[in-house]
C-alpha cells in the first residue's frame, strides 16, 4: 500500500485516549457484582469488542444467566465515575493535530455514543474529527471491517486511501479487512 493517504481513522479507547484502566475498574465492579469471572488480561485481549458481546460470551462460558444488554448498560454507568481518570495519548494526538484541517479524520470505536461523544467533548478532542462511528452505527463489530468502512464512507474517502490507528489485535484485523493501511499504536508507545 502506498504511504500516501487521503483520510485517517482512529480507534478511541486505548488509541486516542488512555481509558482502558478506567474501563477495567468499571468491568471489575460489574462482573464481580454478577458473579462473572473476567481476568484483566482477557479484558485487554477483548479490546474493541462491544460490552454486551463480552457479557454474552462470559455468561455462556460460565453458565451464569444474565441479560447481556442490561449488564452492558450497567458497565457503561459504572464507567462514568472513572471518566475523570481518562487522558489523551500524546503521541497519537500529535498525529491528529499535525493532520487536522489537512485531511478528513474520523473516530471508529467499539464504544457507544452516550459515553464516547461527551468524553471526547470534555477532553477537547471532538473538533478534530468529522465524524464519530460507534458500535451502535454498524451491524458487525470488530474484527469485521464494518466500523472502519462506515467511517471511511462518512468522511468520503475510499478505504484503500485511509490510514487507521488501533491498539488491539481485533482492531488491526478489522482495519486490514477494510483494506486500509494499519498502524498499531502499541509499537509507538
Amino acid at each position: 500500500m502506498s504511504s500516501v493517504f487521503d483520510g485517517m481513522i482512529f480507534d478511541c479507547d486505548g488509541t486516542l485516549i488512555d481509558s482502558m484502566p478506567a474501563h477495567w475498574l468499571a468491568w471489575k465492579d460489574v462482573t464481580e457484582r454478577h458473579g462473572l469471572n473476567f481476568p484483566e488480561d482477557r479484558f485487554y485481549a477483548l479490546g474493541g469488542v462491544p460490552s454486551w458481546q463480552i457479557i454474552e460470551m462470559l455468561s455462556k462460558e460460565q453458565g451464569i444467566e444474565v441479560d447481556a444488554h442490561a449488564v452492558a448498560h450497567e458497565k457503561e454507568e459504572a464507567y462514568i465515575p472513572h471518566m475523570d481518570k481518562v487522558v489523551p495519548i500524546d503521541c497519537v494526538m500529535d498525529i491528529v493535530r499535525k493532520n487536522h484541517g489537512r485531511i478528513p479524520m474520523a473516530v471508529a470505536t467499539g464504544g457507544v455514543h452516550e459515553i464516547i461523544d461527551p468524553l471526547l467533548e470534555k477532553l477537547g478532542l471532538s473538533s478534530y474529527f468529522e465524524t464519530i462511528v460507534t458500535s451502535q452505527d454498524v451491524q458487525h463489530q470488530k474484527p469485521a471491517p464494518d466500523i472502519f468502512l462506515e467511517a471511511a464512507r462518512r468522511i468520503g474517502v475510499d478505504p484503500s486511501k485511509c490510514r487507521a490507528y488501533e491498539d488491539t489485535d481485533l482492531g488491526m484485523q478489522a482495519i486490514r479487512a477494510a483494506g486500509m493501511d494499519a498502524v498499531d499504536i502499541r509499537l509507538m508507545l
